[in-house]
């Protein structure tokens, strides 16, 4: 009866403390179970020469030597890499559209559905209406070509155009989901702060890079975090396209490791995941960053 009673008074002093742990016990031990372990599992795997089946082989760090020679691998960096650059352009984009639709005018929620309809349809929707739009002989994109020019050019059969081709499709609906973000943090503008630039005579350009920008600082960096990511695990639309060609012209690491791990190349799971750790660590050399500046600029602030 006594141990009861002390166990409820030992609650009570401690219930401020020990809810806000029992409330995130279920997502940590989620994020443990699905994120950490995956995590360290890939990073063993790695090590090892294994089809997914039978038993693993210890090879050291043999399957990262491979990837350091293999052309296939750089080739996909450095999609990966123009991937990352242009796929940026979607956070300006999505700021613009975002200013333009934050308005009181006449048939503003149609243009809103309009340019929220990308960010809901799934990305193999995507890949097959633009491939489709660059299709030859009936696709948009190539009959205007054709008209301007003269000559068709088959876009997703170029090894020249084939991956800008691709980020065009994925910057549809990251742009939209930029935009997304950027409303949100619009409406929770400080209206205070704008209406007193306004009286000292700010406006235009001015009014956005001084009073807006800084307060919309936070949809700024989970926009900065998951167009980096979604950059750098681009896979759906890769897939769809062009499946990686021609020629593997088209190749990112994301598309790389799943031929490499669970393709017709052999099942080649400990190959598969080095390229997977290398992507990971990419990643995380890009979100540290990021993290890093935000929490200069809050402590300068």
């Amino acid at each position: 009866m006594s141990n009861t009673i002390s166990a409820a008074q030992n609650w009570k002093r401690n219930q401020q403390k020990l809810a806000p742990w029992l409330f995130l016990a279920p997502g940590m031990l989620m994020f443990l179970i699905y994120v950490l372990v995956p995590i360290f599992q890939s990073i063993w795997i790695s090590f090892h020469d294994w089809d997914g089946l039978g038993a693993k082989e210890w090879i050291g760090l043999q399957n990262y030597v491979e990837l350091m020679d293999d052309d296939t691998f750089y080739v996909s960096l450095h999609n990966n890499v123009l991937w990352l650059v242009l796929y940026l352009l979607s956070i300006p984009a999505g700021l613009a559209v975002a200013l333009f639709l934050n308005q009181t005018v006449t048939g503003i929620r149609l243009y809103k559905s309009l340019f929220f309809f990308p960010f809901v349809i799934s990305q193999v929707v995507v890949g097959l209406m633009f491939t489709w739009f660059y299709a030859p002989n009936f696709g948009l994109f190539s009959q205007s070509i054709e008209w301007l020019t003269g000559t068709q050019v088959a876009v997703l059969a170029d090894e020249r155009y084939v991956t800008y081709a691709i980020i065009v499709a994925g910057l549809w609906p990251q742009t939209a989901y930029c935009m997304i973000l950027y409303l949100t943090g619009l409406n929770n503008i400080n209206t205070e702060q704008v209406e007193a630039a306004r009286m000292d005579g700010a406006k235009g350009f001015k009014l956005l890079w001084y009073i807006i920008l800084p307060q919309l600082a936070p949809a700024t960096f989970i926009a900065m975090v998951v167009t980096v990511i979604g950059s750098l695990r681009s896979f759906d639309l890769v897939s769809i396209m062009t499946a990686g060609g021609p020629y593997g012209s088209s190749q990112v690491l994301s598309y790389f490791m799943y031929e490499q791990a669970l393709s017709e190349y052999g099942f080649r799971m400990g190959y598969g995941a080095a390229i997977a750790v290398v992507l990971f660590l990419i990643m995380m050399v890009f979100i540290s960053l990021f993290i890093v500046r935000m929490l200069s600029q809050e402590r300068n602030a």
